[in-house]
């Protein structure tokens, strides 16, 4: 066994210094250089920490490298936005959103020079920060949600366009050009009689943008469903084609938290209490999934398993020059990558002490970063001359992760538990609201509001959080 593994490294080690070799006799171009290079398992395998940026106060809920991977951007239940150079990991700049709740999700506009950033949060709003010569931002709402914001999709070589999605169902359309927001459709549960329901909207998660057609953008939800839709359409009454494992069809008690496009198309979704799928265009199930009758005619998607997403609203990524591997952080606290190609896990790194919520990849060279429930965000690059070996507990971590999601997916609540439930969330919500009541919407950052968000999506449109503190 140790011979082979041997071999392997050994192997990979001459393809990297063949590589070099083609790129200092021109063969390689540097783009190409710096993708094969990354898409190196042992280079992957040499991935460790290389630095933490401190500076915020609460949980940071999202993290973004710039088009030229020198700089990123954060956002955190302290509801700052922050930019940091990576290199030297050190605060560049620091700004208040104008958020009065717990930021979910900061973007740069491309073709700004990283002066217009987009964000959205817990209070339902999405905000423009626009970045002056002097460092001054100047903060204005650019739209509104009913609850809480996660996602945003900005499309890509656009400085203007950009869309979102909220826990009230709603997709909008922003054009930073106009001084109002088009609200495209609310989404709703497929029924027997009718492509979508009309009654109940679904609470939103994720949006994302075929980077190969921006045409195209698919959301994820409260329910099982992936749905793709082309905003070339007049009539949003029904998506373009849908996706869900076929084991998780009849299922009603798992929902999505996280979607990802591969450089190719492919379609990653994360679904909580459950695994990782991977979907290739040739598996998707229709504009309405009810109608497909054979499930066995289904091909099954790619799975990667060993983690466990539960308590919070975490994304999954994409890792590689041409995507060849999947990330994505665990209740566990730890980073999981796998090849994408056969799900086998190549790495696992402990991310946070308790929970890793968001792994970005650089957009150039095989660095990511990671954030979670800890106010830090972690760097990791190739630091280490020889290949990092799994964890030796690895298999308990996976078996207790898996524990987990069986445990929670045999969870029957009782008639008293779920007045119970019921009366709490009244109670929280008349709460906030009444929090609501007592401070101005553009409230200062100097009150205590801290708190993260652990998954518990809410029964209205109040934009409740809850603490982070897991116990």
């Amino acid at each position: 066994m140790e011979s082979s593994v041997y071999d392997k490294n050994k192997g990979s080690s001459e393809h990297e210094i063949l590589e070099v070799f083609k790129r200092e006799i021109g063969f390689n171009p540097p783009r190409k250089f710096s993708r094969r290079i990354s898409a190196s398992e042992a280079l992957v395998k040499r991935i460790g920490l290389d630095g933490k940026l401190n500076g915020h106060e609460g949980c940071v809920n999202t993290i973004e490298f710039n088009h030229c991977g020198d700089h990123l951007v954060s956002g955190s239940d302290d509801r700052r936005v922050m930019f940091w150079n990576v290199a030297t990991k050190s605060l560049v700049l620091s700004y208040a959103s104008g958020h009065i709740d717990n930021i979910f999700q900061a973007r740069i506009m491309p073709f700004t020079d990283d002066r217009t950033i987009v964000t959205s949060a817990a209070d339902g709003q999405v905000r423009l920060g626009q970045i002056a010569e002097n460092g001054h931002v100047q903060t204005k709402k650019l739209g509104k949600h009913h609850g809480r914001v996660h996602k945003l999709a900005v499309e890509p070589g656009s400085p203007h366009i950009f869309y979102s999605c909220g826990e009230d169902g709603l997709v909008q359309h922003f054009d930073l050009r106009s001084n109002t927001p088009t609200k495209l459709f609310s989404c709703t549960p497929f029924t027997e009689t009718n492509n979508q329901s009309s009654t109940n909207n679904l609470r939103l998660n994720s949006i994302i943008i075929d980077p190969r057609n921006p045409n195209f953008f698919s959301i994820g939800g409260s329910d099982k469903y992936a749905r793709l839709y082309d905003i070339r359409n007049v009539d949003f009454d029904q998506p373009v084609n849908t996706f869900c494992p076929k084991h998780l069809i009849n299922t009603h008690d798992v929902h999505i938290t996280g979607m990802a496009y591969s450089n190719t198309s492919e379609l990653l979704v994360s679904y909580n209490d459950e695994l990782i799928y991977l979907f290739q265009k040739n598996m998707g199930l229709g504009s309405n999934p009810l109608n497909v009758t054979n499930l066995d005619d289904l091909e099954d998607p790619q799975m990667y398993s060993g983690h466990r997403n539960s308590l919070t609203v975490k994304g999954v990524s994409f890792f590689g020059g041409n995507c060849e591997y999947v990330m994505s952080g665990s209740d566990c606290g730890h980073i999981f990558i796998w090849k994408k190609k056969g799900g086998e896990i190549v790495r696992v790194m402990e991310g946070d002490r308790r929970i890793v919520n968001q792994v970005e990849s650089h957009p150039n060279i095989p660095v990511l970063a990671s954030s979670g429930l800890e106010k830090s965000i972690k760097i990791w690059v190739p630091v280490s001359d020889d290949v990092f070996a799994l964890p030796h507990d690895l298999q308990e971590i996976m078996e207790s992760n898996k524990r987990g999601r069986e445990d929670h997916s045999r969870v029957t609540l009782t008639p008293d538990v779920i007045m119970h439930v019921l009366r709490l969330h009244r109670r929280q919500a008349l709460a906030y609201i009444e929090r609501r009541r007592n401070r101005d919407e553009f409230a200062s950052d100097d009150e205590d509001e801290n708190d993260g968000y652990v998954m518990g999506f809410s029964d209205g449109d109040d934009g409740n959080s809850t603490d982070c503190n897991i116990v």
